[in-house]
């Protein structure tokens, strides 16, 4: 059996495994799904550079018990063992993230190389274990040099980010059919810049608003550079949504859960669907100004991009 609690009085409801086929089709990929910085360790690595995650994980406070990631479970160098065991457990598909300051420890000049070899190492090791793999390009772990010119809040950011796409496509694409591009943009944009309580650390909501615009453009440019390069496989983006539930049938409060879409799901949809972003939400913060420039239209790539995976929240 497995259990299901989406139900409108959080119980559990009990779905025999007989008929999960009619909610999972057979062609459903069945995996797992890491970042890189949770799992690789070895941060200082065949010139590795910083990432945004390595400076606030060090922040005194920041974290729980001042974990880092420095070692982790140090995939770097047990990749074979920490395949061995997904066989085991009868893993088909493996999400990993690519670390960018692997690739570009600068986030932008000269490729390292080293770090093209590890992945390239990681995948062969897949393929031979008959796990297909499937690569996110961005896990919240900005190149530390970015972050010191602007970061997402600088339009600059998002070419930086194709650039870097680019160089894993023409290194990585032969062996790839899935990639996704952003991983939560949402989680980077505000949990990082609105909150405060992700990498890089801000608390400030046009922070937050100019983050998002950049990194849906930087989606868009990596699409493109997908499209134009004419590479194999499929590429989408991970969003994490929410659709508000409301506290009562009254028209006040299906108009506050309606209201409370707008900043986690529309904010994000719309725009990709080449929609206008939420005027609602807009004017609930007259103070925030979205930095559209001419071009933006490239967010919502055409052709279109292969889709969403969506972690829906309720």
């Amino acid at each position: 059996m497995v259990h299901s609690n989406t139900d409108n009085n959080n119980q559990e409801e009990n779905i025999p495994i007989k008929e999960l086929k009619t909610i999972f089709p057979d062609a459903f990929l069945w995996g797992i799904s890491t970042s890189s910085y949770q799992v690789e360790g070895a941060v200082n690595a065949d010139k590795r550079g910083r990432s945004i995650w390595d400076t606030f994980s060090h922040t005194p406070g920041k974290t729980a018990n001042g974990a880092t990631g420095d070692t982790t479970c140090d995939q770097y160098h047990r990749y074979e063992e920490d395949i061995a065991l997904m066989r085991t457990l009868g893993v088909k598909v493996y999400n990993f993230s690519i670390a960018w300051p692997r690739i570009y420890p600068e986030g932008k000049g000269q490729i390292n190389i080293k770090g093209i070899d590890y992945y390239r190492r990681l995948i062969e090791a897949l393929q031979r274990n008959k796990i297909q793999p499937v690569i996110t390009l961005y896990h919240w772990d900005l190149p530390q040099s970015l972050q010191d010119l602007g970061g997402w809040e600088l339009r600059d950011t998002a070419k930086y980010f194709s650039d870097y796409a680019q160089s894993c496509y023409q290194h990585l694409a032969q062996y790839i059919p899935l990639w996704c591009t952003l991983n939560e943009p949402w989680c980077d944009a505000f949990l990082g810049h609105l909150y405060g309580i992700h990498a890089p650390g801000k608390q400030n909501r046009q922070s937050a608003y100019s983050s998002t615009h950049h990194l849906l453009y930087a989606h868009g440019l990596a699409v493109q550079a997908f499209r134009d390069g004419a590479y194999p496989g499929k590429i989408g983006i991970k969003l994490n949504l929410e659709t508000p539930k409301p506290a009562s049938n009254s028209l006040e409060d299906r108009q506050a859960a309606d209201r409370g879409a707008d900043e986690p799901s529309r904010l994000f949809l719309n725009p990709l669907f080449a929609k206008a972003y939420p005027g609602r939400l807009l004017k609930a913060y007259p103070q925030i100004t979205i930095p559209l420039k001419k071009n933006d239209e490239k967010i919502s790539t055409k052709p279109p991009w292969d889709g969403i995976l969506p972690h829906w929240d309720y």
